[in-house]
């Protein structure tokens, strides 16, 4: 894993999000977990080689950053925002999460296929929140100080979690760098409200939820995608277009490659992306939820 302080610990070239952790004198804070089996045991044995586990943040609820916590179980409090603990691992019209982390192994981590628990079994316990709050939350661990701030936007119980002493903040998927941003059912007013939040914090470092260690100057960057793309959808309906002719015409695939692993779902996060936001200013009902 890359040590980006001396205490502050990110994997950033995996497939899913970018699993951390934090030493502190009284042990060890795991800020979400890696999707791939194996990868989550190998995080685990890391982390604990500094000393107990006495957390585990989830920074949001999208499988990527919650599915491997099934394999901390024992491993520290599991802490989420109430909007994750609602809707972690939830089978939606439009996701199987639990297939979605699956389909990953054969390509991705192979050896992961022997220790990849059958539905029932990760279901009867995933290992999601034993301590769920609403707003914001302060852990105080050891020397450091965990600032859990309620950051909504990509999903509605997004969180950063923010560690003054190591000038760092986690920003879940408020922040995708350099790598394709996927809206889907996102509320973008709030997502940009949020960043200005993050922006405000005092730090050198940003871990975003993809992609490589930034600094806060990027938060910039990421809030101009966010307004590109709301532009250019909404000067399609102000033109007329269809949902269709929205999805063909408007796309940013040139901007960035998709995140690690992905990059056979470049057009299903464009035509989402666009057909999103098209709905919402519209007011239509998606097609899948008729």
């Amino acid at each position: 894993m890359e040590q980006v302080t001396p205490y502050v610990h990110t994997e950033t070239k995996l497939r899913g999000c970018n699993p951390s952790y934090v030493v502190t004198s009284d042990g060890v804070v795991v800020i979400d977990t890696p999707q791939l089996p194996t990868r989550a045991v190998a995080m685990r044995a890391e982390a604990e080689s500094h000393g107990p586990i006495r957390y585990l943040i989830n920074t949001e609820h999208h499988v990527d950053h919650i599915f491997g916590n099934y394999f901390f179980k024992g491993a520290g409090a599991v802490v989420e925002h109430q909007g994750v603990y609602d809707n972690f691992m939830v089978v939606t019209p439009d996701l199987d999460p639990y297939e979605y982390a699956k389909e990953a192994i054969p390509t991705d981590d192979p050896a992961g296929a022997a220790i990849y628990p059958d539905r029932a079994e990760y279901y009867a316990n995933p290992n999601k929140g034993t301590i769920v709050f609403s707003g914001d939350l302060t852990l105080s661990v050891g020397d450091k100080t965990f600032r859990l701030l309620h950051t909504p936007g990509h999903t509605p119980g997004q969180i950063a979690v923010h560690v003054p002493e190591e000038r760092v903040v986690f920003t879940g998927d408020t922040v995708f760098c350099e790598c394709q941003t996927w809206l889907m059912t996102s509320n973008v007013d709030q997502w940009i409200d949020s960043l200005d939040r993050i922006r405000a914090l005092d730090v050198d470092y940003v871990i975003p939820g993809h992609g490589p260690v930034t600094t806060p100057r990027y938060l910039n960057t990421q809030r101009a995608n966010l307004l590109d793309w709301k532009a250019a959808v909404a000067a399609a309906v102000a033109k007329g277009w269809s949902r269709e002719e929205t999805i063909e015409r408007v796309n940013f695939a040139d901007r960035y490659p998709v995140d690690i692993g992905q990059g056979y779902m470049m057009t299903h996060i464009q035509t989402l992306n666009a057909a999103s936001l098209w709905d919402k200013f519209t007011g239509a009902v998606p097609p899948e939820r008729r």
